[in-house]
């Protein structure tokens, strides 16, 4: 064995020693309770640093996109004395932290000053934290950081030793709550996708959405809505549920009729969901619940009807342009059978099942997803069909990839930290919130939008947590100001955070997609945001009818779920040119106006939006009769 095989199977071992302990760590501070705010978070970016500096390279790998967008691997080359050394300067500000514990935790901030070894660490952590964002996402985070950075320092006219303060030696800055939330909520939940992902999980989802709709007029294309909006249960993440999901039902959906760039866009869509669909959402979602703290079974809550409105107008998009083209299903021959699908495999379903029950009992989430973590492997035992899985090897693998894909999440929640750090200390939120209300002129549509392009803008180069961490601390505030109320100005940001994967020019979903499908990218994009088009109306729904995030009387909530519904139903059908039959011109213009009224909350509007909608119903029965008898007469 050659030196450079030993040193690789050393580091390799190195990699896999930390990664389990990380994992471990997390679970046992989940189990026994966790130690004081500085030490928890800071062991967790340690460790997190650490893996960074052994997994990546200086030049960051070539790669399509953020780790919170897909489940990259990492550079192969092997770490240098340079990343060894950074790896050190790393660690050494968190490791001061924690060994002078006492000191920090009972300093008066902002009063006491800083000693000169405060002010190296204090640097030193926040170039470090810059340099392994960078390295894991790319430079887009970094910039916003260093940019808001410059902005404390030489606008604002902070003082560099309250702002190293603020971002260092206080819960305020890098250890503040979004890296809480990763420590806290993330790591458990993506180790628990890492496990359900190494017991079979996702050949189950994908063999139960064959069995339900594979069947059907475009079925290829409702299998990728329906397990992609599954996959969304083992990773929030909208370009790993492409990678994931996307070999498989893209070719499908080409065979049976749809054009490459339309099923680059179904897969894109559908796979960009499982970010906001419960009952496990992104990164994001644990975030909203800390800021609004709540629990995350109540984001759940709101989330549910604005989810299942959103993968309602995928599968309409999906049904309405396989009908238009005259596509049928696969044969019933070639797709498995639900029941043999349930036998086999539907024993897997039982640690989501665990986790709603446990969170749902009044037990927390990471208890929650901890205990689901726990059964995954112990229920693969269950079934001849699933014992293979259960090895010590797949066991270490899926701790190993836990790891890694949390690191994308953890770094760039300590970087969002310095950008909230600094927001706070200058009091650059409130000057903002001044500054789009008075742009929107007291007027809340224009403030939406300009949060809207805020969030779509800021999620082409981020992730979604960090895009909608800034939104959190720049506008939603603004819109809570005009009278929004506080779930529905979080949940819109949250919602545009993440529809910029399929957003151009931008869309890394998409991007994902169209290599899948040898599509252009352009057509692709285009595609989603018609089949998406339902989820940019969405969270302006929220806005105008809380109702939708199930908060008012039982009435109301079910009234908007149902005239909403039938909106984006017609609102699908006027987009794909087809209802019940063909549409042409004025009747497409008819359902896309009829499906809007009936989207917007009112009774008004729901009464003119369902008289337009009857009209091209009534035209479209007598033109399918007409249709048919004219096919009939022939044979007569």
């Amino acid at each position: 064995m050659t030196a450079v095989s030993r040193y690789r199977q050393f580091v390799r071992a190195a990699i896999v020693a930390i990664a389990i302990a990380m994992g471990l760590y997390h679970m046992w501070v989940i189990a026994f309770g966790s130690p004081e705010a500085i030490v928890f978070r800071g062991t967790h970016l340690l460790f997190a640093v650490v893996l960074v500096f052994l997994l990546y390279r200086w030049k960051a790998a070539d790669v399509d996109g953020p780790i919170d967008d897909a489940q990259r691997t990492a550079d192969s080359r092997l770490p240098t004395v340079s990343d060894y050394v950074l790896l050190v300067l790393a660690a050494a500000p968190i490791i001061y932290l924690l060994v002078n514990y006492e000191y920090v935790v009972t300093r008066i901030y902002y009063i006491d000053e800083l000693t000169f070894m405060d002010k190296v660490m204090g640097v030193l952590m926040i170039v470090m934290v810059l340099e392994a964002t960078r390295r894991v996402i790319g430079w887009a985070l970094p910039i916003t950081a260093i940019v808001f950075l410059i902005y404390g320092l030489f606008i604002a006219r902070l003082e560099p030793e309250r702002l190293i303060d603020q971002l260092f030696m206080t819960t305020e800055g890098i250890f503040g709550i979004p890296l809480s939330v990763s420590a806290a909520y993330v790591m458990i939940f993506v180790l628990f996708g890492s496990f359900m992902e190494r017991t079979g999980t996702g050949q189950l989802f994908m063999d139960f959405a064959m069995s339900l709709t594979g069947h059907s007029a475009g079925g290829p294309g409702k299998v990728a809505v329906v397990s992609s909006s599954l996959f969304g249960t083992i990773s929030g993440s909208a370009v790993a549920n492409v990678m994931v999901d996307g070999p498989i039902s893209i070719p499908l959906m080409k065979r049976s009729g749809f054009p490459a760039h339309f099923a680059a866009g179904v897969e894109s869509t559908a796979s960009t969901g499982g970010q906001i669909m419960p009952p496990i959402m992104g990164a994001a979602a644990f975030v909203m619940a800390e800021f609004l703290s709540v629990s995350y079974a109540q984001v759940v809550i709101w989330a549910l009807l604005p989810a299942i409105l959103f993968y309602v107008s995928c599968f309409a998009a999906v049904h309405f342009e396989a009908k238009r083209r005259g596509l049928v299903g696969l044969p019933r021959s070639e797709l498995p059978r639900l029941g043999v699908v349930i036998r086999e495999r539907g024993h897997l379903f039982i640690p989501v099942l665990c986790i709603l029950a446990i969170m749902y009992s009044g037990y927390s989430a990471p208890m929650a997803a901890l205990v689901g973590t726990l059964a995954c492997f112990p229920v693969a035992l269950l079934r001849k069909s699933t014992r293979g899985h259960v090895t010590l090897a797949n066991i270490v693998d899926a701790f190993v990839e836990g790891a890694k894909n949390a690191l994308g999440v953890a770094t760039a929640c300590a970087c969002a930290g310095i950008v909230i750090g600094v927001v706070t200390l200058s009091g650059l939120g409130i000057v903002f919130s001044q500054f789009v209300v008075g742009l929107a002129k007291d007027t809340l549509l224009i403030a939406l939008i300009l949060t809207m392009c805020a969030g779509i803008v800021l999620g082409m180069g981020m992730p979604t947590t960090p895009a909608y961490i800034i939104m959190t601390a720049l506008l939603v505030p603004a819109i809570i100001k005009l009278g929004v109320i506080a779930p529905a100005a979080h949940m819109f940001a949250f919602y545009f955070a993440v529809l910029s994967a399929i957003t151009p020019p931008v869309a890394l979903a998409v991007y994902a997609a169209a290599g899948l499908a040898k599509a252009d990218l352009w057509a692709s994009g285009w595609a989603a945001l018609k089949i998406g088009a339902a989820g940019f109306i969405v969270p302006f729904m929220l806005i105008y009818e809380p109702a939708l995030l199930m908060i008012g009387t039982w009435p109301a909530i079910i009234t908007a779920f149902f005239t909403a519904s039938f909106g984006i139903l017609l609102f699908a059908a006027g987009l794909h040119g087809y209802f019940i039959t063909a549409a042409n011109a004025w009747q497409r213009v008819l359902l896309i106006v009829g499906g809007l009224l009936l989207i917007d909350p009112g009774l008004i509007t729901d009464t003119i939006g369902a008289v337009t909608a009857a009209v091209v119903i009534a035209v479209q029965l007598m033109t399918r009769r007409q249709q048919t008898l004219q096919q009939k007469a022939p044979a007569q």
